[in-house]
């Protein structure tokens, strides 16, 4: 009975099995975990074509943002999905998937996507000026301007809620408090010159996020809405056949 045990645990499950499986944990997801995920796919794919040679030049030209490369529009947006190293994918991730569910929550759904592929680009061309202005013109790439506007966006709206850092579990300390601390390490490492991080990216990222949860939503969101109630109109009208 014991060696039958151990063998329906090593045989191969059926379809039908794993497929229930993957049901029930994405059912278990929370409305802005499962709306991250496809971001998060999307990045895990852009970091797999990294390690093919033969894309390796058209990566630099469209997925790293540089002043003065040939392609200027495109990478604004594509460098946001784009990382190089394996640890500075996952740490992104690990941010924006810790606050996709507060996000989400505020934004809803299609004004979070709207908000993130906005704050991509809003801040790669911060990054592009000051590197205009300093006169360094060195390709940057990542998720980071963008995921500064999230957490941003949170800190602004919930500054009393709690935060913690994942290998200090019991440090704790306000969301207010840990923005003021990211703006004015970003602003120092933008005035000394600091090559640590795209210091004007993230300082983008970040004023973006507070400028729209304070003022942006009510003056750019709203004016949108009938249409955002079409959509929703449209994907709710045959909830049995999955619009739902």
């Amino acid at each position: 009975e014991a060696r039958a045990d151990w063998m329906d645990k090593i045989r191969p499950q059926k379809r039908g099995d794993f497929r229930q499986q993957v049901n029930s944990w994405w059912s278990s997801l929370t409305e802005g975990q499962r709306t991250v995920t496809g971001i998060i796919a999307a990045n895990a794919f852009v970091f797999c074509l990294w390690r093919l040679p033969a894309m390796r030049r058209i990566m630099f030209t469209y997925f790293t943002s540089d002043p003065s490369s040939r392609a200027l529009c495109s990478p604004m947006l594509l460098s946001t999905f784009s990382h190089f190293s394996l640890f500075h994918m996952a740490a992104n991730m690990y941010v924006l998937w810790s606050f996709s569910t507060s996000i989400v929550s505020l934004l809803g759904c299609e004004q979070f996507i709207a908000v993130y592929l906005s704050a991509g680009v809003i801040s790669t061309f911060v990054s592009y000026v000051a590197k205009m202005a300093t006169g360094r013109f060195e390709p940057s790439l990542g998720a980071s301007g963008a995921i500064m506007t999230v957490l941003a966006a949170v800190c602004t709206k919930m500054p009393e809620a709690k935060l913690a850092i994942i290998f200090l579990p019991v440090f704790t300390f306000t969301a207010g408090s840990a923005l003021k601390a990211i703006i004015a390490f970003d602003t120092a490492g933008l005035a000394l010159g600091w090559r640590l991080f795209d210091h004007a990216a993230h300082l983008g990222g970040a004023l973006f996020g507070m400028w729209y949860v304070t003022y942006g939503h009510e003056l750019i969101w709203k004016n949108r809405e009938p249409l955002v109630k079409a959509w929703h109109e449209m994907r709710t009208k045959n909830p049995g056949k999955g619009g739902g």
